[in-house]
């Protein structure tokens, strides 16, 4: 019996000590290593390939999105749009139901002066590779007049459309026709305040139960509520230069944040209810994401400490179990 019982302990303990691949999740820190990416202002992760993020550039880039391995940072596949004409100012990305990417030409760098703005809508390739995909291009104002605006969300099972407005004192929800139309106008109509905020993305939990609107320097997040959202906490976001995006994971347990400029980088941090560090006044820093407890040790060595005890209290129960029935 001794050896089945030397092998056990030996299985337990490789498996107390092995560390996840959580690389492959998308949940780690990584850098955009892409030279073509230089002001990267959007960010969504995509469900249908596990560990990738989609991202773009600002203005005067084109009509290019890019697919990024977070496990190495650089980009596996560079995609065309066509059918949209010239961008003019893409400032954010999200993905919708049945894995459609929506872009949203949403920014305004006259001050919110164009009478309107586009959003394009195209699927997500199945397979990774550079190619040229056809979009949708959608003709978007507002109710209430032209404006600025950087973030763009799409309900992940109803696929209707939300834009939240960039302001210094604070803007609006504002929501899209429950189906976007290629001919004519959609209008989109505020539904909700977004105060004491200069937003410059958002994103929506892949359960459609939470939003997050980030700023230069901060964020807040809001209980859905249908669209009619209600503030839940304020959060904290790490600095990492001019922050230009944040998307949940495709699990929804983390916020992925991220900046513009060469080798931009981008951080997570728990998501709000997640059962980690995404609590309020800013508690969702860096250093409250690792895991550390009081006792030094991280999440992932604490566990393997205790998963060692187990193993050896089960090995040195069984054997003094064995001298017993002697």
């Amino acid at each position: 019996m001794r050896r089945p019982l030397a092998f056990l302990a030996a299985a337990l303990l490789v498996g107390a000590f092995a560390v996840p691949a959580s690389a492959a999740d998308g949940d780690e820190e990584f850098t955009i290593k892409d030279p073509r990416i230089t002001e990267s202002s959007g960010l969504a992760a995509s469900r249908l390939h596990p560990g990738i993020y989609w991202t773009h550039n600002d203005s005067d880039d084109g009509a290019y999105l890019y697919a990024v391995d977070s496990a190495t940072g650089e980009t596996v596949a560079t995609i065309t749009m066509a059918g949209v004409g010239s961008p003019r100012d893409v400032e954010a990305i999200s993905i919708g139901p049945d894995n459609q990417i929506y872009v949203g030409d949403i920014g305004d760098n006259l001050g919110g002066t164009w009478p309107y703005v586009w959003i394009y809508r195209l699927p997500e390739p199945k397979n990774l590779r550079d190619q040229t995909v056809r979009a949708t291009q959608y003709v978007v104002k507002y109710s209430d007049g032209a404006r600025d605006a950087e973030s763009l969300v799409v309900h992940p099972k109803t696929g209707r459309v939300y834009i939240v407005d960039k302001n210094e004192k604070g803007g609006h929800l504002y929501e899209g026709p429950a189906e976007l139309s290629p001919t004519g106008s959609n209008v989109f109509k505020p539904v909700a305040a977004v105060p004491d905020l200069e937003a410059t993305d958002a994103t929506l939990s892949p359960d459609a139960e939470h939003l997050v609107v980030r700023s230069y320097f901060g964020a807040i997040a809001y209980d859905w509520n249908g669209g009619k959202i209600k503030k839940r906490e304020r959060l904290g976001v790490p600095f990492l230069g001019q922050g230009e995006s944040v998307t949940y994971t495709a699990d929804g347990k983390k916020l992925m944040y991220g900046a513009e400029g060469a080798d931009s980088p981008v951080e997570p941090q728990d998501a709000p209810g997640s059962g980690g560090s995404g609590s309020p006044s800013g508690s969702g820093s860096s250093a409250a994401s690792d895991g550390a407890g009081g006792d030094g040790l991280t999440g992932n060595l604490k566990t393997g400490a205790i998963a060692v005890a187990v193993a050896c209290a089960a090995l040195f129960g069984l054997r003094g179990l064995r001298r017993r029935r002697r």
